[in-house]
């Protein structure tokens, strides 16, 4: 009978270290991520914002400025071209590339289409290229001597578009990232429109919708959310615009300056110009342009989801 006294407390001294050990277990878990969002992210974002209120100079070296730099940065005409370069980029460029990863999407998802898994397989492949060989492959292809597009025109005896001219450059380069990026948001929108409920198609076909009227009654709908994210994503891409104009800059010196992007810039400032306190505070203002713009597309969508 004591023995069974005994053993009856014990119980719930065991249960309540298993559940001490349970929340404990959750931190351990976070903590590499932690410290490598410490050490890789947090900690780099400090110094360079440490850099960003300081100046080399001359006389006196590393000389303490405040915020100066910044007002330097918001009247530089060179970093506000690169930005307003890279506002028209996003605004041609991706709703092409939404629109084609939103009809691909949708093709795929309607059972349709014959050899499915190869065909999306086709889309997405471009994404695997790094970009630099993308840039590089199709900086080739652009090319006005050798170039497939210009030895066509030659041999048609018409005058092939100077795809590497400044009034071609920005398209040249939507298109390259178009390329590359439709894929991969057609993969985020696929998986999207794999997860709405047979229910709803079931529901729809009892009353009478066919196929056009499901796509825009049901699955653009589920799709708002997904559609979102992709657009955030493209939002940060693209004013982070970099390697397609550094790679071409080689091969159009003339059109591609070190201020042709916002990024392009910060690069050339630090790497080039070794001014590393104002590259910093670039690469600050450019960070709070796209929070902004980020900031300004789910207020949008909020506002058009709000009844």
């Amino acid at each position: 009978m004591a023995a069974t006294t005994a053993a009856a407390p014990e119980a719930p001294r065991r249960t309540a270290a298993k559940a001490r050990r349970r929340r404990g277990a959750g931190p351990l878990f976070v903590a590499p991520f932690m410290v490598l969002f410490l050490l890789l992210f947090l900690a780099p974002l400090g110094y360079a914002a440490h850099l960003s209120l300081f100046q080399e100079r001359l006389v006196g070296g590393t000389a303490f400025v405040g915020l100066d730099n910044y007002v330097t940065a918001l009247k530089d005409p060179q970093f506000r071209d690169g930005v307003a370069r890279v506002a028209v980029f996003f605004v041609v460029q991706v709703p092409v590339m939404l629109l084609l990863a939103l009809v691909f999407a949708l093709a795929l998802d309607s059972g349709l289409l014959r050899l499915a898994r190869v065909i999306r397989l086709g889309i997405f492949v471009p994404y695997a290229v790094p970009s630099v060989v993308a840039a590089l492959m199709w900086g080739y292809l652009y090319g006005p001597d050798f170039g497939p597009f210009a030895q066509l025109g030659r041999e048609l005896g018409l005058a092939a578009p100077d795809f590497l001219g400044e009034s071609w450059m920005l398209g040249s380069l939507a298109n390259i990232v178009t390329w590359e990026f439709v894929g991969y948001n057609m993969i985020i929108l696929y998986a999207a429109l794999r997860t709405i409920p047979q229910e709803l198609y079931e529901a729809a076909a009892m009353d009478g919708a066919g196929a056009w009227r499901v796509a825009w009654s049901v699955k653009l709908p589920a799709l708002r959310p997904a559609l979102l994210l992709t657009l955030l994503f493209s939002v940060i891409g693209s004013f982070q615009l970099f390697n397609e104009p550094k790679l071409l800059q080689s091969i159009a010196p003339d059109v591609i300056s070190s201020s042709y992007t916002a990024n392009l810039y910060a690069y050339s400032l630090a790497f080039t110009g070794q001014q590393v306190n104002y590259a910093a505070t670039v690469s600050f203002l450019l960070g709070l342009v796209i929070v902004i713009a980020s900031y300004a597309v789910l207020l949008t969508a909020n506002r058009r989801r709000t009844p």
